[in-house]
């Protein structure tokens, strides 16, 4: 497997969230490493999160199992039980269908970084705290249904 050259991959910090809650993200920086990387059946992402920013949103994934590497700094993880402070080297899992939203969010003065991985296929999944899901086709939709304009990933 060839090394990635991460500083040739492009660092965006765009969101598809609609507003208000794509503020919370504004300080969350990503490079897409799977496109680059060749890889077709899982997503790669490696996150900068400047201080005060959000991952994401709190979430969960229908179908999707996800993996995170901390690799720099720290950050709080937020989930349906409570808040675990994640440093270097931590690892958390959270398997795909399991609804326990969760999201980081760096309260530190630093920057802090880490590798997420994703497999598996997007069935959708639930914003807990917020009133907002997606469907499988990427749509935002509030949790009565209705759609809001915002794509994910867009």
């Amino acid at each position: 497997m060839p090394k990635l050259d991460l500083q040739a991959i492009e660092q965006v910090n765009s969101t598809g969230y609609p507003e208000p809650f794509a503020r919370d993200v504004a300080g969350r920086w990503y490079r897409r490493l799977a496109p680059p990387g060749g890889l077709t059946a899982m997503g790669a992402s490696h996150v900068v999160l400047k201080p005060g920013a959000w991952s994401s949103q709190r979430h969960w994934h229908q179908g999707e199992d996800e993996l995170l590497v901390m690799l720099s700094g720290e950050a709080v993880l937020v989930e349906d039980v409570g808040r675990t402070a994640l440093r270097a080297g931590d690892i958390c899992a959270w398997p795909g269908g399991a609804e326990n939203g969760h999201h980081l969010i760096n309260e530190s003065e630093a920057d802090c970084v880490f590798v997420a991985i994703s497999a598996g296929e997007d069935k959708g999944g639930s914003y807990p705290d917020i009133d907002m899901c997606w469907t499988a086709d990427g749509t935002y939709r509030h949790k009565d249904g209705a759609p809001y304009e915002a794509k994910r990933g867009s």
